[in-house]
């Protein structure tokens, strides 16, 4: 051996090499993972800046009205004795308020036929109690339109029908996590008084009055399960009746009774099905016995908190969502009407409408407590004009006078907390003052008593107008903070995604450092800057540390600016993506762009797909020209097949017929639909299975998983659908619903278990799927030789000749599964995840949803054919399709279409934090399932020892984030821009909170699934082929 020629590495040091490559690998990864992390933090601070400044708010007032101090001087009135009234003289001690969730005005009063809707449906004709007493019995009773302001959720109309003021959108945010109220309301004030008061039914009234009622009489239920139509109701009806009865007098003076279970059907089956006219008629049964024992002197109100769409969902603003009943009875001839109006109720909620917030001043007035002080509502004609003949107009004007000098008295307290100038209440100012002139003229004139009515009634009208455009104002400052910390982390994400050119994970620990530091130093002068007065503390931190997080994560590319380019389309493919981002981006701006949104995503895929197969057939290679057009016309076929899915919101009728569900009225599946899971289950396995055969890659725990595990999941979800039907449908009506609901849960858990348990084992420990085989070779046949040898041993000799002896045959050592190692040991993870997330949609969903798997698999294919693993198309398309198949499994960018009943999929009652997880799951199933595959395209089809790999994946992440970070960036300065546009809070709010929340989503799942994953599918793959450079 020469002396330079280096020595053959043994085995010991191929295997040491190794495994130091390995743990280089880890620790690399773990700071990429550190690195997008960090990038979430700045995405964080930027939406929590904005939407504080972009959500309306409103300032909170503590002060309590009392009794004993009532807003204005009342002549002929001794106030502050509780017991004949505060401030006008009570008509009852006592009173039942019976809330029947989501009763819609339209189930109140008689089905009148229209030009195409001349049938009665299901919900109409099925609650008659109400109007035929208010026909029947004019002085004893009253119905009219209850009017919700949006948002239309239960706790914030609860606040609204207990405080008399209006909702804010902080206030929208938190209903599911309602907290106790801490403003003056009506609870508050009958507690204060001695009052006893009751509660039965929706538990949410507890988060909001804890310790105000009764607890030997209160009973609460659950309000989250709108699967269960009975147990609330029953519960309710069980426990008010016995508080009804004579031996219970003195044990109780106001008692809230909420059911739920015609909401619940309206969310479970919609409002035209027969569930829901079993509701109503329950419900006119109960109305019909509490009437019965029903005293003189107690007040019965029964009334919605909202409505519901045609589909039974609510939480927007459209007119079936906000248009209540309000009825009020009593045994006392006691309500009247003015003269000019008719005592039937109203035939449309169009007619004679009242607010809300108006129960607020007249059920505390009838009940003699103080009105609250921050209410902003009026008191019911009908409940003080006390008759119809001969109205009492003095009492009306007597009760809007000392209402509206509380409002008078919140307005100036609320101006002094807010710094607000006289100009701002210049024209309520004007009103307050003619409303007293009036009513002083009235004393000594009696015709003017009117006139002064409703100058008080033109005041609190003027001023609830004045309050709405105080309170929607924004707080630009945080608003402009917001947006430039997300403006500077798109522009992160757009130059590490597409603007560097090598491997990016090796620079990603340079760009942590940077950014970590900037970020501590930011927040350290932004809560230094907190401390002045005048200034937000958690404002300036959290924008020094974005602010200078970012700048120093964009300084720390200054070393690699070799390496670094403008982020600008280099090929076709580039240029397309980019045009395609823009244009969404820019159509956010119009409202009809925003709504038809599955329509334009839907023209994009198709156009993404055609492109795709006219490029794989102008490949050379024969192979690769035929697999990427077979692949891209599967893709055009999933993607038009997916379209026929469709939910259709409000704004797009009548163009558009919702397919989703049985019907454009129906919150259940069509018997058809029951098909498509049965479906899923055999044909899903096998196309999975067919992708792995191609690369020969069908082998271990492939076979295991995708042909077994997988398979049976699948069939265990059709099963829990079927059998969800058969309980919604009735069926077979001698098998009890718990004994269904039992079996569903137990299923839900055994597909979740599989899914999760079993699958992250199977992905955690599994072995690339190769399959290893020998083949022995051929011997060779001896020839007869004489030649000249030279051979290494000199004392061999020189010319022999010889019969040459055949070789000893070689085995050869055949790999199937090399050529795409990588990819088939990572998709094991979606595989995974696609059970989980099928469970969870509806049957039409599931469909839509496995066609966006397939069509996965179709892109993957597609870029290898056409060499396309370094485009951002791959990732671009994947973000395109996670939009689209969002729309395409029964959502829409508006809260009315959100699914809560998947939260009970796998429980009985409602548990944290399983069930908001659950409704995550089936509302973003899509963007979830294409975040966890965007690895997949570093990764397909490429050499065991690819070096670079983490580098690719990292880069593939950052762009499929790039298009969520645009659409974010896009909707939020949009939204701003039209802050004061009539369709904001219908349109541009909603998709811009569906932006950032999807943001947020995508970089936690890419994250801390797909990214976090990917390390156990390289190591896997280097462990058995050993790393790059070894």
């Amino acid at each position: 051996m020469d002396d330079g020629e280096p020595e053959p590495a043994t085995k010991d040091d191929l295997k040491a090499e190794n495994q130091r490559q390995s743990l280089q690998f880890k620790a690399q990864h773990g700071l990429v993972v550190c690195f997008f992390l960090l990038l979430l933090l700045f995405h964080g601070l930027g939406i929590y800046l904005f939407c504080s400044g972009f959500l309306l708010s409103r300032l909170v007032l503590p002060d309590r009205s009392e009794c004993a101090v009532p807003p204005i001087d009342l002549p002929r009135y001794d106030a502050g004795n509780a017991e004949k009234g505060c401030w006008h003289p009570k008509s009852f001690d006592k009173a039942v308020v019976i809330i029947v969730d989501a009763l819609r005005y339209d189930f109140t009063v008689p089905f009148q036929p229209k030009p195409g809707d001349e049938q009665p449906h299901h919900f109409h004709n099925a609650l008659p109690i109400l109007y035929e007493t208010a026909v029947q019995q004019p002085s004893n009773a009253f119905l009219r339109p209850f009017i919700a302001d949006p948002p239309t959720t239960t706790l914030q109309r609860l606040k609204g029908l207990t405080t008399g003021t209006l909702p804010t959108f902080i206030d929208a945010g938190s209903n599911f996590a309602g907290t106790a109220i801490d403003e003056d309301n009506l609870v508050e004030q009958l507690f204060l008084a001695g009052r006893k008061v009751v509660h039965l039914g929706d538990d949410t009234w507890h988060s909001l009055f804890p310790g105000y009622f009764e607890p030997n009489l209160t009973k609460a239920y659950d309000s989250f399960n709108v699967w269960d139509l009975h147990t609330v109701d029953d519960g309710v009806s069980e426990h008010l009746f016995p508080l009804l009865e004579p031996e219970m007098k003195g044990r109780w003076d106001v008692v809230f009774g909420h059911y739920l279970g015609v909401d619940h059907a309206g969310h479970r089956y919609g409002p035209d099905h027969a569930a829901m006219a079993d509701k109503l008629r329950q419900m006119d049964g109960v109305l019909r016995r509490v009437i019965e024992r029903l005293d003189e002197e107690t007040l019965l109100v029964v009334m919605g908190d909202h409505g519901m769409d045609v589909k039974g969902d609510h939480g927007g603003e459209s007119d079936d969502e906000v248009e209540a009943a309000l009825w009020m009875y009593s045994k006392k001839r006691i309500f009247g009407r003015g003269s000019d109006v008719p005592a039937t109720p109203p035939a449309t909620a169009k007619e004679r409408p009242v607010g809300q917030i108006d129960l607020v001043p007249t059920l505390s007035l009838l009940l003699g407590m103080p009105v609250p002080f921050n209410n902003l509502g009026q008191p019911i004609e009908e409940a003080f004009l006390s008759s119809s003949k001969k109205p009492d107009y003095g009492n009306m004007a007597a009760v809007s006078r000392v209402t509206a000098a509380q409002i008078h008295r919140y307005q100036g307290e609320y101006a002094k907390a807010r710094g607000l100038e006289e100009s701002a209440t210049s024209t309520t100012a004007t009103l307050w003052k003619q409303a007293g002139n009036d009513y002083a003229d009235a004393q000594s004139q009696g015709s003017k008593i009117v006139d002064a009515y409703k100058a008080f009634a033109a005041y609190q009208a003027e001023n609830l107008r004045v309050c709405r455009g105080l309170w929607a104002r924004f707080d630009l400052v945080s608003m402009s903070m917001g947006i430039v910390l997300l403006v500077g982390a798109f522009a992160i994400f757009a130059l590490f995604g597409q603007g560097l050119i090598g491997d990016r994970s090796t620079l990603a620990p340079l760009l942590l450092t940077w950014g970590c530091a900037g970020t501590a130093a930011g927040a350290v002068v932004g809560a230094a800057i907190g401390l002045l007065p005048d200034v937000s503390l958690a404002q300036t931190t959290s924008f020094g540390a974005g602010f200078c997080g970012i700048v120093a994560t964009l300084v720390g590319l200054w070393p690699a600016r070799k390496i670094l380019k403008a982020p600008l389309p280099r090929s076709l493919w580039g240029g397309l993506c980019m045009l395609a981002t823009l244009l969404l981006c820019i159509g956010f701006a119009a409202n009809s762009f925003t709504i038809w949104e599955d329509e334009q995503l839907l023209f994009l895929l198709a156009t993404f797909g055609v492109l795709f197969l006219g490029s794989s057939l102008g490949q050379s290679d024969p192979d690769d020209q035929k697999i990427g057009a077979a692949n891209a016309l599967s893709f055009l076929f999933a993607t038009r097949l997916s379209s026929l899915s469709r939910l259709c919101r409000e704004e797009q009728m009548p163009n558009c017929r919702s397919t989703y569900y049985a019907s454009a009225t129906s919150s259940t599946s069509a018997s058809w639909q029951l098909v498509i899971p049965f479906v899923v289950a055999l044909g899903l396995p096998s196309i999975v299975k067919q992708f792995f055969h191609r690369t020969r890659n069908y082998h271990g725990s492939a076979i295991i998983w995708v042909g077994v595990a997988l398979r049976i999941g699948l069939v265990f979800v059709a099963m829990f659908w079927l059998l969800d039907a058969v309980d919604d449908n009735d069926w077979y009506p001698d098998v009890s619903k718990a004994t269904l609901k039992t079996a569903r849960v137990l299923i839900a858990q055994l597909v979740l278990a599989l899914s999760f348990a079993a699958g992250y084992a199977t992905y955690l420990w599994a072995s690339p799927l190769l399959e290893v085989k020998t083949e022995a070779a051929e011997a060779e046949t001896p020839q007869l030789t004489s030649e000249l040898t030279e051979p290494d041993d000199p004392n061999s000799p020189i010319f022999t000749p010889f019969n040459e002896q055949p070789k000893q045959p070689k085995n050869k050592l055949i790999i199937f599964g090399y050529a795409n190692a990588h990819g088939t040991r990572y998709f094991l993870l979606p595989c995974a995840w696609i059970l989980a997330l099928l469970l969870v949609q509806k049957p039409m969903g599931q469909g839509t949803l496995a066609l966006c798997f397939i069509s996965i698999l179709n892109l993957l294919e597609i870029l290898d054919a056409n060499s396309l693993h370094r485009s951002p198309v791959g990732p671009i398309v994947l973000a395109l399709m996670g939009n689209y198949y969002f729309f395409k499994t029964g959502h829409q960018a508006a809260l009315a279409t959100i699914q809560w009943e998947t939260a009970f999929i796998p429980l009985k009652t409602l548990q944290y934090p399983l069930s908001p997880l659950m409704v995550v799951l089936n509302t973003f199933g899509a963007q979830i399932l294409c975040a966890i595959a965007v690895p997949a395209i570093g990764l397909w089809k490429v050499p065991p020892k690819q070096p670079a790999l983490l580098g690719r994946v990292a880069g593939n992440l950052a762009t499929h984030v790039f298009f969520y970070a645009a659409v974010a960036v896009a909707t939020v300065v949009e939204a701003a821009w039209l802050r004061r546009h009539l369709m904001l809070y219908r349109v541009f709010m909603p998709r811009m909170l569906m932006a950032v929340v999807s943001l947020v989503l995508v970089e936690v799942v890419g994250i801390l699934v797909a990214l976090v994953a990917v390390r156990w599918s390289i190591g896997s793959v280097g462990d058995v082929f050993g790393w790059p450079g070894t």
